[in-house]
């Protein structure tokens, strides 16, 4: 457990192309093109996964249930809200001229630098000083619309 738990904290460190090797190695897979912040987490989540055993056929056979209840099996409408506002507890990361700057999507808020704020487009406006659409700042305008 202990060399397992090394491993995990030794991601935090690892280069990205050794990250994406890693990947490769323990998916057999190439890597997918998402930020670091996701390979460490899901790197993390396999190597644990290898060394404790992964979910049991029943547990995963019983969410998947849960998931054709929910959404008629389409895992698109599942991460999504009606709305199409990004679920509750999805961080939204930008950087800014060097800076990177942190939103927290709250279920009737968005929340930054320990403030409240309705819109992503206000939150843009204090971190450029000028208007911007926040969904199309944030990244997330193309998702929208597909």
């Amino acid at each position: 457990m202990t060399d397992v738990l090394a491993r995990v904290v030794a991601l935090k460190t690892t280069p990205i192309p050794e990250l994406k090797q890693l990947w490769r190695d323990l998916f057999d897979t190439a890597p997918p093109p998402y930020n670091r912040r996701f390979l460490e987490n899901r790197l993390a989540y396999r190597l644990q996964e290898l060394a404790n055993g992964g979910l049991k056929t029943s547990t995963i056979k019983r969410l998947e249930v849960l998931g054709e209840q929910v959404d008629g099996g389409k895992a698109k409408i599942r991460s999504r809200r009606a709305d199409d506002r990004p679920v509750a507890g999805t961080k939204l990361i930008r950087e800014w001229q060097g800076t990177p700057y942190e939103v927290v999507v709250q279920p009737d808020h968005f929340e930054f630098q320990g403030q409240r704020y309705q819109s992503l487009s206000s939150i843009a406006k204090v971190i450029t000083g000028t208007v911007w659409n926040g969904w199309m700042f944030f990244g997330l305008r193309a998702r929208r619309s597909a």
